[in-house]
């Protein structure tokens, strides 16, 4: 690998500097560095970022291919400045054997793009009813750490407690889509004034809440940890924070998509907007923006969920739940906490990239913009604007909500342990 010297980055948002990059690592941080044999990339107004990480995406291989494979979802991670994503369980196969997650884990090591850390299945075959071979999923060469059934809850008291217990032994963690099925059964948005006045099943707050309260319990009971997935509503922000205030292992994590867009854009019947955990309303948003930038709320995962196109090009109550978010998610929060005054670019950097990579236990990632460290790093054009084209995604699927929307920030270049992913704004 040849040196690569970026020149005038303002290192986590702060006063310009230059980055030496030799081999995988970095090599020096400061100022009038000399570039000697080194490839220059001038980056003065730019904001370098270590490498963003996410704990929530969806590649959809084995058995979705027409979604997304591993290939084309860590396309579309480096090209949004990810150089680490989590893996969720709900292939087909299903991720709950050493097999199937060791299978995830080698086609992100032939991708290249980023890293890739396979998410097990708490139970299997996502059915809640008998727990998944957690220990062998750990001990495999995918060394799973993270354990969902995302894309449904467990919902047995039972279960949960068994599998905080379980993943206690190794450190790893129990991450829940809080959704109580009982309260949701028919639900198709966000239940409220919007649903009643459209006449469509509303998924209440309560139903997330409800599950949140009695899992922060259990993990407080067992002495394990849990992680929230995509948080939602301002109540269970509140009940999080009451965990955390007891001295609780809660985590939790809120999308993109929830820090930007409320259940008013139903009222357009586009399934673009459908998606679990729904929606909410503008008091949501408030308070969800509120919980990340006073820390509550740990960090930003994605969530990214493609579909192909049949199963969003349909009517509303037949189309799929689920956003792609890869490629738009750094923008939408220079946009929502950033641009808004709640998060400066340091912050940013924990809530994308520190905090998400601390609760996978994934090393190497997250790390300080610093000599010695692994050069993963992120370096974005915070100045840049930009309409979202979905034409030019590097995802298979284009089921974005952001389509026609001018956001902010561009990432001009990803490198994964030295090797530059991205450049220029397109995929290396």
């Amino acid at each position: 690998m040849s040196k690569i010297l970026i020149r005038g980055a303002k290192v986590l948002g702060g006063d310009p500097q230059d980055v030496l990059i030799d081999g995988e690592t970095i090599a020096e941080v400061g100022t009038g560095l000399d570039a000697g044999d080194a490839t220059v990339i001038e980056a003065a107004g730019q904001v370098l970022l270590p490498g963003l990480v996410d704990l929530h995406t969806h590649l959809r291989e084995p058995g979705r291919e027409d979604s997304e494979t591993v290939l084309t979802g860590t396309k579309a991670a480096a090209a949004g400045g990810f150089t680490a994503v989590h893996a969720m369980a709900n292939t087909f196969p299903v991720a709950d054997t050493a097999g199937v997650v060791e299978q995830v884990w080698r086609l992100g090591k032939e991708s290249g793009y980023c890293d890739v850390q396979p998410v097990g299945a708490v139970t299997v075959g996502l059915e809640g009813k008998q727990l998944a071979e957690l220990g062998a999923m750990h001990d495999s060469a995918a060394g799973v750490k993270v354990f969902s059934d995302d894309g449904k809850c467990v919902d047995d008291a039972v279960i949960m407690r068994r599998a905080l217990e379980y993943v206690k032994a190794f450190d790893g963690v129990v991450a829940q889509h809080a959704q109580e099925p009982r309260l949701t059964e028919g639900a198709q948005m966000n239940e409220g004034v919007v649903s009643a006045e459209l006449g469509l099943g509303g998924w209440p707050a309560v139903a997330e809440e409800s599950i949140i309260a009695r899992d922060v319990l259990l993990a407080a009971h067992v002495g394990s940890r849990v992680h929230i997935c995509h948080l939602s509503t301002a109540g269970s922000v509140e009940i999080v924070r009451w965990a955390k205030s007891k001295g609780w292992n809660v985590t939790a994590e809120v999308t993109p998509h929830h820090l930007l867009l409320t259940d008013e854009l139903v009222r357009s019947y586009n399934p673009v907007y459908k998606v679990n955990p729904p929606l909410r309303t503008e008091a949501d948003v408030t308070a969800l923006r509120e919980a990340l930038a006073d820390g509550t709320i740990d960090c930003v995962a994605t969530d990214h969920a493609p579909h192909p196109h049949e199963d969003k090009d349909c009517e509303w109550a037949a189309a799929a739940m689920g956003m792609v978010g890869l490629e738009t998610a750094l923008s939408v929060v220079q946009q929502t906490m950033v641009e808004t005054g709640l998060l400066d670019w340091a912050g940013v950097a924990d809530r994308m990239s520190a905090r998400p990579a601390a609760i996978g236990r994934l090393e190497g990632h997250g790390r300080p913009v610093s000599a010695g460290e692994p050069a993963n790093l992120t370096l974005v054009d915070p100045a840049y604007r930009g309409t979202v084209d979905p034409a030019g995604f590097a995802s298979r699927s284009r089921n974005t909500p952001y389509e026609g929307r001018e956001l902010p920030g561009r990432v001009t270049h990803t490198f994964l342990r030295g090797r530059a992913t991205v450049v220029d704004g397109k995929l290396a």
